[in-house]
């Protein structure tokens, strides 16, 4: 079988050689290639791979309809999940930075007390050393007598004394505790003992054997009492005395 170059020569050859007209040669397959181009159609290969390929998208758009909503479904959940874990990092930071606020508030206010508490009570183991003193003048003059006239001028002077030392333990805040006659105070009063008696309330204060002291209102001494009670017998009535 001949060859498309010789057909179309032999063609081209028929065409043109007729009677009337110069024969022509026939024409080299070089010189056919302008004419192969103008009659030549499109590749029916390309044709046909372009229509297998459209045919292939269009079966795997039918066969996963779903496949982009899935792929447009899972960023948006991880999305979901990336907020929701950033909003409970957030709120335990913001707990955290609550508490610590609050324990620097606490700790604040405890140094505060302390070094309100040292100003307060800064003197209490030198007025506590201070007692002793105050206690010997007191017995001193309670054992003397006003009206001898050989210490008359001692006397004076321990009055003298014990004044000055008491205007100086009341301007550094401390208060004598003198509950003679007062119900007895287990917060302020210490009993040494109880004595029964008829001439006061039960659990009264009858002698005082050491004044008590406090210290801005905290007690630095308790006074040492005697505690009254009732009386185990009852008294004779005016009817039995007569």
């Amino acid at each position: 079988m001949a060859n498309a170059p010789e057909l179309m020569s032999g063609y081209l050859y028929s065409v043109f050689s007729f009677p009337g007209n110069p024969p022509y040669r026939p024409l080299k397959a070089g010189e056919l290639a302008p004419y192969r181009r103008q009659v030549r159609g499109p590749d029916p290969r390309r044709f046909i791979r372009e229509e297998i390929g459209m045919a292939d998208e269009q079966n795997l758009d039918t066969q996963n309809p779903e496949t982009p909503a899935a792929e447009n479904a899972a960023p948006s959940d991880d999305l979901a999940a990336r907020v929701q874990a950033l909003e409970e990092q957030l709120a335990a930071a913001q707990d955290q930075s609550l508490r610590v606020a609050a324990e620097l508030q606490n700790v604040r206010r405890r140094a505060e007390q302390d070094v309100e508490k040292a100003h307060k009570f800064a003197l209490e183991k030198f007025a506590n050393d201070l007692l002793p003193v105050v206690d010997s003048l007191e017995r001193g003059l309670e054992l003397s007598s006003p009206d001898d006239e050989a210490i008359k001028g001692v006397r004076e002077g321990m009055q003298l004394t014990l004044k000055l030392f008491l205007d100086t333990l009341a301007r550094h805040q401390l208060e004598a505790i003198e509950p003679h006659g007062e119900p007895f105070n287990p917060e302020h009063h210490q009993a040494m003992a109880m004595e029964e008696s008829t001439h006061v309330e039960p659990n009264s204060v009858l002698k005082v054997f050491q004044k008590g002291y406090l210290l801005n209102g905290r007690l630095l001494r308790p006074a040492m009492v005697v505690v009254s009670k009732a009386p185990t017998t009852p008294p004779p009535s005016i009817d039995e005395q007569a």
